[in-house]
């Protein structure tokens, strides 16, 4: 359960999109990945959004292991998490994870090394920096299928996002883990353009006097 504690006209054709790769000195890149990713990416960071994601881990034989439903709000790199007793915020530098059944918070400074594997947006906004995309097909509904492979070594292999390519709104992300288990992310209620002040992205001691913090920074 602890690893559930983490974006995105329908298609003139039904012809597939031809793969077209730009040969760099650091590899290639994918042209139709990124331009859907770009989209998607600008969606995320044009403003503060919010949406229910719905996270089920399943083992090697696709079976359920976990389920949880979290409500996430997001703003260029700050972001507040609610699932069950728990509310995690983060400010850009430092996150609290609020247990309300321990009656505690611990405080961590943010890694560069962690994913937001509880927050999909946090994930998409720094795709560029951590993952080389891959283009795979485009559906009938007018969803991209894209994969995106960590540059560096994770415990799973890949992260495949379903992406709506003409609005750019995460629809689905599965990552699958080396040892055949996956955990699987359904984005819903997506919405933008969501008003929100520093003190939604910080726990308020002030507001709770009585809670414990663990500070580990």
């Amino acid at each position: 359960m602890k690893r559930l504690i983490f974006a995105l006209t329908l298609i003139c054709s039904m012809v597939p999109l031809s793969a077209q790769i730009t040969h760099t000195s650091n590899g290639h890149v994918d042209q139709n990945a990124q331009k859907i990713l770009k989209k998607a990416t600008q969606k995320i960071n044009a403003g503060a959004v919010s949406f229910t994601v719905t996270m089920t881990n399943k083992d090697s034989n696709k079976k359920t292991t976990a389920k949880e439903k979290a409500d996430v709000l997001y703003d260029n790199g700050k972001y507040r998490v609610t699932f069950g007793n728990n509310i995690i915020y983060c400010d850009g530098t430092a996150t609290w994870h609020w247990n309300k059944d321990d009656n505690e918070v611990v405080v961590n400074n943010i890694s560069t090394a962690e994913d937001d594997l509880l927050n999909p947006a946090a994930i998409l906004a720094k795709h560029d920096k951590n993952f080389t995309a891959k283009f795979i097909r485009q559906e009938e509904n007018g969803n991209a299928i894209i994969d995106m492979t960590p540059k560096k070594s994770k415990s799973y292999y890949k992260i495949r996002l379903v992406i709506n390519a003409n609005n750019g709104i995460l629809q689905r992300m599965e990552m699958h883990n080396y040892d055949s288990s996956c955990g699987e992310y359904q984005l819903s209620h997506f919405k933008s353009g969501v008003k929100t002040t520093t003190d939604d992205f910080t726990f308020s001691k002030n507001k709770n006097p009585n809670v414990e913090i663990i500070d580990m920074r």
